[in-house]
């Protein structure tokens, strides 16, 4: 292709829950040298989050996927050694399996305490994490045109990544119980759909004006164009337990914005559909994973969830080989057969009871299986 193609660059951001070794309960008030060593050895790429229960990583710009896993193996092997030395562990999980969100407390940031005076009882329910995945476009006309059409793989990617079947101590029977608690926030969800960037901005502006917002950032939609880079960032996956997994839902979205522009470059385009039904798979891909399959909207018809994998690897083949990225992406079959998180943690937990064990020790179960899941092969 021509010298005019995006970069097609990534950046992955992981958000991380901390939990006391000993209780496996989260850690209420963690040590103010645990991020401070943290910072030191990751140098600009950890941050706090919105809890204290939380620590976030982020990669550097990064050429291709295969050095976004390496940077992201890095700083979760570092997180995890700094965490160790006061007696706490980071698990990759979306939610906790028993903790209770009203003991936790804000990070003391005024950005934080913003939210959580702006939002209150919504804001202090965040007791979640996810994945947020930045693909390099630097055009904004281009950024706003396929965020209308990577909209309808929201739910296919959401079922790859689910680990947060659980929520203070109950199974939910959801395999992703975090898009439950995020969608309270205002301007959640499925993102809107604009014709140029003007009309985007536009928008935006609006509610800036009004006082509602203060920038784009505020938009907490499934896909946005971020407010502080020239990127398209995915942010509806829970974030995956074992890091392969993650970085195969990370390759496959490149590989699908990549596709999307050679349409377009093709004079062509992916059909846009409306969130009414975009918003049906989402909730299956919430409900069940991978386990149900979503709804092929042309055949008008539910089609397992293998199947339209499959479809989604021939369509994206020749961009997972131009991006070195085959692999990767090919490795989303291992998750729809060996099973998500939210599959292991709810396997574990049924073992355990059907072993003996009373509902807490089920739970700690659970907890020590991510803990462990959360730095294997690193």
């Amino acid at each position: 292709m021509s010298g005019g193609e995006p970069p097609f660059t990534i950046g992955i951001e992981e958000e991380y829950l901390l939990v006391d070794r000993r209780t496996r309960d989260l850690a209420v008030d963690v040590p103010d040298a645990l991020m401070t060593e943290c910072e030191r050895r990751l140098e600009g790429q950890v941050s706090p989050e919105f809890l204290q229960s939380q620590i976030e990583v982020g990669t550097r710009v990064c050429g291709n996927v295969k050095q976004a896993a390496r940077e992201l193996a890095r700083m979760r092997k570092i997180v995890a050694e700094v965490a160790d030395e006061h007696g706490l562990a980071p698990i990759a999980a979306s939610t906790h399996p028993f903790a209770t969100w009203y003991r936790q407390k804000h990070t003391d940031k005024e950005r934080y305490n913003i939210l959580a005076q702006d939002m209150q009882a919504v804001a202090r329910r965040l007791v979640i994490c996810g994945m947020h995945v930045h693909v390099g476009l630097g055009d904004d006309e281009l950024r706003i045109d396929l965020l209308g059409q990577v909209s309808y793989f929201l739910p296919h990617l959401l079922a790859l990544s689910t680990s947060s079947p659980f929520w203070q101590g109950e199974d939910t029977g959801l395999m992703s119980y975090r898009i439950a608690v995020f969608d309270e926030l205002p301007r959640s969800g499925l993102p809107e759909s604009f014709e140029s960037w003007g009309e985007y901005t536009r928008h935006v502006d609006i509610l800036v004006r009004a006082g509602v917002i203060e920038d784009a950032t505020k938009l907490w939609w499934d896909v946005r164009p971020s407010a502080r880079f020239p990127t398209l960032e995915l942010r509806i996956p829970d974030i995956c337990t074992r890091l392969r997994d993650g970085i195969a839902v990370a390759a496959l979205y490149v590989c699908i914005l990549r596709m999307l522009y050679r349409l377009k470059r093709n004079n062509q385009r992916w059909r846009r559909y409306s969130n009414m039904l975009i918003q049906e798979n989402r909730w299956r891909a919430q409900r069940y994973g991978c386990d149900e399959g979503l709804i092929d909207f042309g055949l008008g018809e539910i089609v397992p969830y293998a199947e339209l994998l499959e479809e989604m690897i021939e369509l994206v083949r020749v961009d997972a080989l131009a991006l070195d990225c085959l692999p990767e992406v090919e490795h989303a079959r291992q998750i729809v057969t060996g099973g998500t998180s939210a599959h292991r943690q709810r396997a574990t937990y049924n073992q355990a009871i059907a072993a003996g064990a009373d509902k807490k020790e089920a739970l700690e179960k659970v907890v020590d299986l991510l803990i462990e899941e959360t730095v294997a092969g690193l």
